[in-house]
């Protein structure tokens, strides 16, 4: 009756393997490190960069606990904070010898202590939020005036070109605030461009008027078109941020929106203001230029003589100067998508782009009128441009689609496509509120958190025991086990756990003890009612389980609803809370009933089981004397 099968037993034993080895990880705690990044666009991270590191060090009489690549950075792990800013230093001077202009982004980290065979199960830590880890806090505010500004600007190069396209002459088109103005010398021919601009540009409300000699035609934004342009932006800024700093290999970042014009950005673990702001302000832009050929330029080029009027001078990835005209054909913002793939003769990596309708005319406009010259296509990042390649313009090349080559790798590809498609911030962003978090307080804020959960679990522990005696112990080891697997689940998610998360394991320790408290009532119930010890246990598990899940269900519920409407704390909240209800099922369920089955179940004359005092009514008592 009351007897596992040995593959139960199994499953348990495996359940607790697993969750003490993924578990193992959080107790060994973090160490100050000093991480290495790229600061260039297409400078990319590799493992060579490993020996410089060391190297660097060792020039300094500093070493290293520990230094590993992780794909796009480096990172050295040290014994105190003292050797962190030291190496900080030796880092920074061996790998950037020009400081107004760093190849590399060193940067302060944390780092987990946890042993090699850990790492190489893909046994890995939580991750800690900002308040338990430490690190940097911005509060950015959106420029949304330049947002709407830059809207009416494209808006009014659309109308330039469609009154072209259609040959309706105009006197000039001009950008007021955030209205497009269309000059016209009569009214015959404002209305034939009316019924143009309202057909085809329907985000602007068009409106007519006339100054002196002249008819005007104003364009204004619509009001939900102003909205839609905004939420799009801030929208965007987070993507671009998302990406910037992901890539940098900042771990478990937290970027989002806070009201309609604000983004949260926090960085756990990085603890220089400094080197922060590097990061969320590095975001990379598109430009398309013509090479200038002419035998001014070619001597520029050489070294030999002035950079003529109306060009710069910028250089290829081989460090070959390439001399560009000032006048930008297509920029970023025409960049609908970048994807890495292969050229079809060569099998080089390449990167194609596509551009959207606007970009698509322009582009085919300029291939088609120059045939055999070169074109140029700049990477922009914190105002440095680099040409990525400058091919010759073989043929016309319309449907938007365009494709980047010239000596690049696989990983290089990647990159390029990534940065594009990232691209730049779709409006300026100011930050308006920075703190910084150290590791103390985070440390604090652990050890406050982590002695909460553990005289919790002391007093639980030392009520059931001293009310349900083996009953109870069994209850604390099943409530041990349900820490165990939480720990162990959220450290296999990678899970970011915040103070809220701490105090949802807290709760949970509550509600998990209460479905034991439920199977052990039940079990002293069928014992007042003359069932037999074995039957007792059966009996009590059976018809407790029913209670259990009901209430466990509805307590989902609402956990759901956190997780789905809630944001930021909340949710942290919500994640260990369900998950916690779903082990504390398991272990209150399945693996106390092993243990009772484990100790009772082989014993055949069971006469009475130690669950405490089973108070019988009255009349049961005299009837048995």
């Amino acid at each position: 009756m009351n007897r596992y099968p040995l593959w139960k037993y199994v499953i348990l034993l495996m359940a607790l393997l697993v969750g003490v080895i993924y578990t193992l990880p959080n107790l060994f705690g973090e160490a100050p490190a000093v991480q290495v990044s790229s600061a260039r666009a297409i400078l990319k991270v590799d493992a060579s960069l490993v020996v410089r590191v060391q190297q660097a060090l060792g020039d300094a009489g500093l070493k290293a606990e520990v230094v590993l690549f992780d794909g796009n950075s480096i990172k050295a792990r040290f014994r105190d904070t003292d050797l962190q800013i030291k190496a900080k230093d030796a880092i920074g001077k061996a790998l950037n010898p020009e400081l107004g202009d760093p190849n590399y982004i060193v940067a302060l980290n944390l780092l987990s202590r946890s042993p090699s065979w850990l790492t190489s199960l893909k046994a890995l830590p939580m991750s800690l939020g900002l308040d338990l880890r430490g690190g940097v806090h911005f509060l950015m505010q959106v420029d949304m005036k330049s947002v709407v500004t830059k809207r009416a600007e494209s808006l009014a190069g659309d109308c330039r070109l469609l009154l072209r396209d259609k040959n309706v002459r105009h006197v000039g088109i001009a950008r007021e605030g955030e209205a497009v103005v269309v000059l016209f010398r009569d009214h015959a021919t404002l209305l034939a461009a009316r019924r143009v601009v309202e057909e085809e540009l329907r985000d602007l409300q068009w409106t007519e008027s006339q100054d002196v000699d002249r008819f005007k035609l104003s364009g204004i934004l619509k009001p939900e078109v102003i909205k839609r342009v905004q939420d799009a932006a801030v929208k965007q800024n987070i993507t671009t941020l998302h990406n910037r700093v992901n890539e940098l290999g900042v771990s478990e970042p937290v970027i989002q929106q806070q009201g309609s014009d604000r983004v949260v950005v926090q960085l756990p673990g990085v603890q220089d203001t400094a080197k922060a702001k590097d990061i969320i302000g590095r975001t990379a832009t598109l430009e398309v230029r013509m090479v200038d050929e002419s035998i001014e330029a070619a001597a520029a080029a050489g070294g030999t003589g002035p950079v003529p009027f109306g060009t710069e001078r910028y250089t290829e990835r081989n460090s070959r100067p390439v001399i560009v005209k000032r006048q930008v054909i297509l920029t970023g913002e025409n960049l609908t998508d970048a994807q890495t793939g292969f050229d079809s003769q060569t099998q080089e990596p390449t990167v194609n782009l596509t551009l959207d309708a606007k970009g698509s005319r322009i582009f085919k406009d300029v291939t088609r009128d120059n045939i055999g010259k070169r074109m140029a296509i700049l990477l922009f990042e914190k105002g440095k441009g680099e040409v990525i390649t400058a091919p010759v313009i073989r043929a016309e090349i319309a449907g938007g689609r365009v494709q980047i080559s010239g000596r690049m790798s696989s990983t290089e590809a990647a990159d390029t496509a990534l940065l594009l498609r990232s691209g730049s911030l779709a409006a300026p962003m100011e930050i308006i509120e920075e703190r910084t978090i150290g590791p103390s307080l985070g440390a604090e804020n652990i050890a406050k958190g982590f002695d909460s959960v553990l005289y919790g679990f002391a007093a639980i522990a030392v009520f059931m025991c001293a009310y349900y005696m083996l009953f109870g112990t069994i209850s604390t080891l099943a409530l041990g086990f349900n820490l165990l697997l939480l720990v162990s689940v959220l450290s296999m998610l990678q899970a970011s756990l915040t103070l809220p998360g701490m105090a949802a394991i807290a709760l949970t320790l509550g509600m998990a003890i209460d479905a034991n408290v439920l199977i052990n009532e039940r079990v002293r119930e069928e014992l007042r009612n003359g069932s037999s010890p074995q039957s007792a246990i059966h009996n009590g598990y059976e018809r407790a389980f029913t209670t259990i899940l009901d209430s466990n269900v509805t307590t989902l519920i609402a956990g759901l609803s956190l997780l789905a409407f809630g944001s930021g704390p909340v949710r942290g909240f919500a994640v260990v809370h369900c998950l916690g209800i779903l082990t504390s099922m398991f272990s209150a369920v399945v693996f106390s009933r092993g243990l009772v089955n484990l100790w009772y179940g082989q014993q055949k004359k069971l006469k009475e089981v130690s669950i405490g005092q089973v108070w019988r009514p009255a009349t049961q008592t005299a009837a048995k004397t």
